[in-house]
């Protein structure tokens, strides 16, 4: 129980820095697209308790890979190109947790050369050795977030960028299915093969940046 305790803890601050921009990074790129629905709506902040969801949250204790958030509301008809505009949107969240892992990567570097000119101070195991293991975990959360959210299951973004790119009769056959999509999720990831799916790509790309 208490490694549990202690893997969540770690876990915990880079899952909502990665849902909260996530979702911020979708209401932004509606914004300037020129709908002003998210902003209205209070979501472009980086209070992530404006943007968590129960059952997302559930899932990231459960699983302690996967979570969503509340999904920010946009309006398509603002768009100038509403087909396209949404395939915008539902870029910009998995491309915001693919540019944080990059960060994150960038940033243990610098905590492991911090690391080696402490030594052996107090100050390295109290303070440095816990950031460390929260980067590492920065890595990980965001790659597994930007790749799970780019499978082509609605209402994930890959599912949505889908939409957008299909025929429009395909398209709308696809949104009819989307009220399923959290319960094929589930399935998946129950049966386990939203680990295999996801487990291979994320350790290819952690592998790539670390």
């Amino acid at each position: 129980m208490s490694q549990f305790l202690l893997k969540l803890a770690i876990f915990a601050p880079p899952m909502l820095m990665a849902v909260t921009f996530h979702e911020v990074s979708h209401g932004a790129m509606a914004a300037l697209l020129g709908d002003p629905t998210a902003r209205l709506a209070g979501r472009l902040t980086l209070n992530p308790l404006k943007h968590l969801d129960p059952m997302g949250l559930l899932a990231f204790v459960l699983t302690q890979m996967i979570g969503w958030a509340k999904p920010v509301p946009v309006d398509g008809r603002y768009f100038r190109n509403p087909r396209m505009g949404m395939v915008l949107v539902s870029a910009a969240g998995p491309l915001s947790n693919f540019v944080l892992a990059l960060l994150s990567a960038l940033a243990l570097s610098g905590l492991e050369y911090a690391g080696g000119a402490l030594g052996a101070s107090p100050l390295k195991g109290y303070v440095l050795v816990p950031l460390l293991y929260m980067t590492i975990a920065s890595v990980q959360v965001n790659l597994a977030l930007g790749v799970f959210n780019l499978l082509p299951i609605p209402p994930l973004d890959g599912g949505h960028l889908l939409m957008g790119l299909l025929p429009k009769r395909w398209a709308y056959e696809l949104a009819r299915l989307e009220r399923w999509g959290f319960v094929v999720v589930i399935l998946l990831a129950i049966t386990g093969v939203l680990g295999r799916i996801l487990g291979p790509v994320v350790s290819s790309l952690y592998n790539l940046l670390i």
